[in-house]
């Protein structure tokens, strides 16, 4: 099966996909260390990305009826910032909205499925009539927004063809949820939105999200009965267990969410073993750290807190490491990688702040290898 990937990145959503059996038609990406970083993965060959025809521009300066017919899957992240919490939250009224353009690539390819990540405060209540106004834009590609009109205008007549219930055009299945990436397997407390589209077909059975298999409960219990430290070997002194662990009386029926310690605890400390460091891609002591009231970084045996791409800085601290002993430092790179399931023969171009900001806005690998798997596997079934 074929894909096209919009709004690329650094590539984590197309690693997912690429790793969940889909061959890459079309990356596309305006973003200059974004692509670098992409090609220079590519010509150091590896296996993921070395098909991936990679186009830097404009989404919305490409003609992308040449596709039409031939592609199965059509996935990207289209820029968060209008609907971040830590942005101006101009949603629909930001020029960086652009899911008009990923409307419109799913128009003109009428791919059989389509996989859309942002971040969870598309949700909120400020952004409601836009959320849904999104949806139904992608449930009808083909009734496109006149001239004349403004988006309420648009919403109002998408819900009369929604509510007709006889429209005979391009249509889409569409689904939404906020899925936290710590719940299947990544290191990381990341929630995101994700909208997954079938085109409406005969044969097409019904689909749901897959739901995760780890869970915090699972690890309180593996906390508390001391498998979680011996497993990792950790000394008595160091082996901190939450208070909350009392409440979890029975063993869960669940695997335990990764810790930052499983994610890193094998890489060489960076600001005490710089040498030993050196020997990894992108693993370099970044200075500067500093700790204060609601800036603590996240502690080594929880999963970590949601990475960020601070325009002016991580309010939070969450690109920071917290150890036992209350100390703090800058996650490296590489170490940023490792809890978006990153391989780690994957290079980043550029300085930390850019390549920071590169991972801070990407897709958990892990966490897409798993939507894009479960939604080829439906596929397949249609196509069966």
């Amino acid at each position: 099966m074929r894909s096209i990937e919009l709004f690329a990145g650094a590539g984590g959503l197309g690693l997912g996909v690429a790793a969940a059996g889909f061959k890459n038609t079309a990356t596309v990406e305006w973003d200059r260390w974004c692509c670098e970083t992409l090609r220079e993965n590519k010509a150091r060959g590896l296996d993921q990305v070395a098909d991936w025809a990679i186009q830097q521009g404009d989404v919305r300066d490409l003609d992308y009826r040449q596709y039409e017919g031939k592609v199965d899957l059509v996935t990207g992240g289209p820029p968060c910032q209008p609907f971040s919490v830590g942005g101006k939250h101009r949603g629909n009224d930001d020029a960086r909205d652009m899911f008009p353009a990923a409307v419109s690539v799913v128009r003109q390819t009428k791919p059989k499925a389509f996989i859309f990540e942002n971040v969870k405060g598309l949700t909120r209540a400020t952004f409601t009539s836009y959320f849904e106004y999104i949806k139904l834009q992608l449930t009808f590609p083909g009734l496109r927004r006149r001239k004349e009109e403004d988006w309420t205008a648009h919403l109002a007549r998408l819900e009369d063809h929604q509510t007709r219930g006889r429209y005979r055009g391009l249509k889409y299945n569409v689904v939404a949820r906020v899925l936290n990436a710590a719940n299947y397997g990544v290191p990381q407390k990341r929630e995101r939105v994700f909208l997954v589209g079938f085109r409406d077909e005969p044969g097409l059975e019904g689909w749901h999200f897959p739901e995760g298999q780890y869970y915090k409960e699972a690890l309180l219990w593996s906390q508390a009965t001391g498998e979680y430290w011996d497993r990792l070997e950790v000394r008595k002194k160091d082996r901190i267990i939450p208070r909350e662990a009392d409440r979890v009386r029975h063993p869960p029926n669940s695997q335990p969410w990764r810790t930052v310690r499983e994610a890193i605890g094998d890489l060489p400390d960076p600001e005490c073993h710089p040498r030993k460091s050196s020997g990894w891609l992108n693993h370099k002591f970044q200075p500067g750290a500093r700790s204060y009231p609601g800036h603590t970084g996240s502690p080594l045996d929880e999963p970590a807190k949601t990475l960020k791409a601070g325009v002016h800085g991580v309010p939070g601290g969450e690109n920071m490491l917290r150890r036992p002993d209350g100390s703090i430092r800058y996650f490296t790179v590489r170490e940023s990688a490792r809890l978006q399931t990153f391989p780690d023969d994957f290079v980043f171009h550029g300085a930390w702040s850019e390549t920071m900001r590169q991972l801070g806005n990407a897709v958990p690998v892990d966490l897409a290898a798993i939507i894009a798997g479960d939604v080829r596997r439906h596929l397949n079934k249609v196509k069966g």
